[in-house]
């Protein structure tokens, strides 16, 4: 057992080992009763992890010296020596609010355009966020990468600038190729893109930061009529995930879903924490089983200032119950950020990575996130599935079956008192205790 205390005095600390004792062998304690049942298995996990920002990239590829960062990717994409095993990772394709300038990768000067891409370059990329990218490869090779632009270029807008504006008609196949091309250009660099959202956060036009509204009707004929049969034709297998925003408005995925052009081409859905309930993403996963979830982003931040009710939610929320309602993997948002909460050209200033790199001395602090992460990423595998297993009032918990055979039950005690209980898996059974508010992670069986 390894926990996680409301207060922060523990974290991801190695506790006492329970014995798993043989049903009818003994006298079984008369406590509350979790029953976990292997036999019924739901979605296949691609893991937990953070996003691969410019702000992120850049930290630790300019601050922080080479074996300092290969030091610290060990340790969040590894499992040695307690390494946590981050699997996810986000990209932002050209500029986010957590870049140092507003960017595409393909910029003409304002008035002009490029319908023939002649000048898409990964220049910017090159600089910080693919080594970085590579770097991590080498440590872990099954992270998967899920890839989002903020914008797409300007010439291709109503707006005519990064900021804000609509696609323009005329640009749904400019803009197919132009993601098409970022694709070719990432697997060509060693660092492939599993999954592609078409614009993020797309009922979001920021005012300060590169952003672009599509509605679903847009974004089903983008999909279903340009940019799926354009992957398809040049046989790129990267899938594509619809919306990549909020849990409030779930018709919006639903009726890209009812699209049956664009049904064809999305694999699923991607989910932000930051306005609506987790429970919205019940709906969707009833009405299309077969389509992926996954949590894209949330982020913690100065706004949540207060250690246990942050850990107890984004725990319930982003790993226990989005994973319950079948998401496949959890993104956070900035894996790094500065003492400054940077560095960053507009938008959220008051945002938290999972690590802090202070630039001048190139300390790094373990921010809550990472424990929030480590408390999954650490035990259950890529591949793993998720397995049937019965909550209790105040314990809420899922489970998994990693692919050795070992099961993993992470649960949290949301009472404002300690908790004894017991843990049932078919004829054996263990009995532990877990102090008010407290995060476990339970690991038995396997090789």
């Amino acid at each position: 057992m390894w926990s996680t205390s409301a207060d922060g005095a523990r974290r991801l600390a190695r506790g006492a080992d329970s014995t798993l004792e043989r049903s009818g062998a003994s006298a079984e304690p008369a406590q509350t009763l979790l029953v976990v049942d292997p036999s019924k298995s739901f979605q296949s996990m691609v893991g937990f992890g953070a996003a691969m920002t410019d702000a992120s990239a850049i930290l630790f590829e300019q601050t922080l010296s080479r074996p300092a960062r290969d030091q610290l990717f060990s340790e969040l994409f590894g499992r040695k020596d307690g390494g946590i095993g981050l699997s996810f990772l986000r990209v932002p394709i050209g500029a986010s609010d957590f870049s140092t300038s507003h960017y595409s990768l393909d910029d003409v000067p304002t008035g002009e355009r490029d319908p023939a891409l002649t000048h898409f370059s990964m220049a910017i990329p090159d600089q910080a966020q693919v080594p970085a990218l590579r770097a991590v490869r080498r440590i872990n090779p099954e992270v998967t990468l899920v890839a989002s632009p903020w914008s797409a270029p300007a010439w291709m807008k109503t707006s005519d600038s990064l900021v804000t504006g609509h696609l323009r008609p005329d640009a749904y196949g400019p803009y197919a190729h132009y993601l098409s091309n970022y694709l070719d250009a990432m697997a060509e660099r060693g660092v492939p893109i599993a999954y592609l959202t078409i614009q993020n956060e797309p009922h979001f036009e920021p005012k300060d930061y590169p952003g672009m509204w599509m509605n679903a009707k847009d974004r089903a004929a983008f999909d279903g009529k340009f940019l799926g049969p354009l992957l398809a034709k040049r046989g790129q297998s990267t899938r594509l995930l619809d919306w990549d925003h909020n849990w409030d408005h779930p018709e919006e995925p639903l009726a890209v879903l009812a699209d049956a052009s664009a049904r064809k081409y999305v694999s699923g859905i991607a989910w932000h924490c930051y306005a609506g309930n987790v429970s919205a993403m019940e709906p969707v996963k009833r009405a299309y089983p077969k389509k992926d979830a996954f949590i894209t982003e949330c982020s913690g931040g100065t706004w949540a200032p207060d250690w246990a009710s942050t850990l107890g939610w984004m725990t319930d929320k982003l790993i226990i119950a989005a994973t319950r309602y079948g998401s496949r993997g959890t993104i956070l948002w900035n894996l790094a950020l500065d003492e400054n909460n940077g560095p960053h050209d507009g938008g959220c200033g008051t945002c938290r990575g999972v690590v802090t790199i202070n630039r001048k001395s190139g300390a790094i602090t373990r921010n809550l996130e990472y424990y929030v992460l480590g408390q999954a990423s650490r035990f259950v595998d890529v591949g793993a599935k998720r397995i049937e297993s019965t909550e209790a009032k105040d314990l809420v918990d899922v489970a998994f079956r990693n692919r050795d055979g070992s099961i993993v039950l992470i649960v949290h005690n949301q009472a404002k008192k300690p908790q004894s209980f017991t843990v049932s898996i078919g004829p054996r059974y263990f009995s532990t205790k877990l102090p008010a508010g407290e995060i476990a992670t339970y690991v038995w069986g396997g090789r």
